[in-house]
């Protein structure tokens, strides 16, 4: 048997196909949405509007029953849409809970 094939019996091998996806999302805690205080709100928006496309960010935001936090560079801002991108997740303003650059 040439070398090359015989690497090719010890591949990976899934036996359930999607059951790793699965167990990731079975993992996912549900929580209600946070309602930020004025203060908190103001602080955000400060926060956003010294970001640049660029900057290294952890953002936590809340998406489909729970929070999620995002470390990436930001690529893409749109203000006018308020939203922003991160690597290559769209996270809306009004979703953001917190902002660690």
């Amino acid at each position: 048997m040439p070398r090359a094939d015989r690497a090719s019996q010890f591949m990976p091998f899934a036996a359930l196909k999607g059951f790793e996806s699965a167990l990731r999302e079975k993992e996912r805690i549900e929580v209600e949405k946070i309602i930020l205080s004025e203060e908190a709100l103001d602080f955000l928006d400060y926060q956003l509007s010294l970001l640049k496309v660029g900057d290294m960010v952890t953002i936590t935001y809340y998406d489909y029953d729970a929070y999620i936090k995002k470390t990436g560079l930001i690529s893409n801002i749109k203000k006018d849409a308020r939203y922003l991108t991160v690597v290559t997740t769209d996270i809306s303003f009004d979703n953001i809970r917190e902002i660690q650059v």
